[in-house]
């Protein structure tokens, strides 16, 4: 399978919801319409700095997708990259396309001369730890949320 990897364009909204909604059925979390709607204006507003990538396979299907920021680092006086979301369709996993979206963010990062792109993912979600694990470092941090309620 030959999959390229691009900046997400307008037309590309019909596959890039269906991939975003399998990335949301993956972690069981509700998709609205207005959510799919509030992130593909984030997308291409010039002024919000929150990118996508999308992959696509010889026929010009989306097999996968990537969503990535700017992140203030106040202790660098910099900019970092801060990936959000990385899904691929479950039929095109094990077959590079991961690694082929994280050569392409680690692009973007270089051209936003972002030293770094840091992430979070679940614990369970071991597949895609074991890519994660060969491709960067584990940092020593930990991920604590605390709700506005």
């Amino acid at each position: 399978m030959t999959v390229k990897v691009s900046a997400l364009q307008q037309q590309d909204r019909e596959q890039w919801e269906k991939l975003y909604r399998g990335y949301a059925d993956f972690y069981q979390m509700p998709m609205e319409q207005q959510t799919l709607d509030t992130v593909w204006s984030w997308i291409f507003d010039p002024e919000n700095r929150f990118y996508a990538l999308i992959a696509k396979d010889e026929w010009g299907h989306g097999v996968g997708l990537m969503h990535y920021r700017a992140m203030p680092s106040p202790l660098r006086g910099a900019y970092v990259g801060f990936l959000d979301d990385l899904y691929i369709d479950s039929g095109c996993r094990g077959k590079g396309t991961a690694d082929l979206l994280f050569e392409r963010l680690k692009q973007e990062a270089q051209a936003h001369n972002w030293p770094f792109v840091r992430w979070i993912t679940a614990e369970n979600n071991y597949r895609a730890r074991a890519v994660y694990d060969r491709l960067s470092d584990k940092t020593h941090w930990l991920t604590y949320q605390m709700s506005s309620d």
